[in-house]
């Protein structure tokens, strides 16, 4: 009966909330490519904002820059936008 309870459950959530999950988790990554884009964009050729403000906020960014680089210099097509 416990099994049958947690199956229902996932197929509740699966119906109900999955798509939002998964449009919240874009939408909050796509906030945080466009902050760090922000304020460390010179990093690729972006200078908008002076480096003092970037420089403060740079151990918090560090862990990710990484990751940014590699997505914003990653070749995109029209099949990245559909899904």
């Amino acid at each position: 009966m416990r099994g049958l309870l947690g199956k229902f459950r996932q197929v509740t959530y699966g119906m109900a909330a999955h798509d939002m999950t998964r449009y919240a988790l874009r939408s909050r990554a796509s906030m945080e490519h466009l902050f760090i884009l922000t304020t460390m964009g010179d990093l690729v050729g972006v200078p908008i904002l002076p480096p003092y403000y970037s420089l403060r906020l740079l151990p918090y960014v560090v862990p990710q820059i990484s990751t940014w680089k590699r997505r914003m210099l990653r070749e995109k097509d029209l099949t990245d936008a559909m899904f």
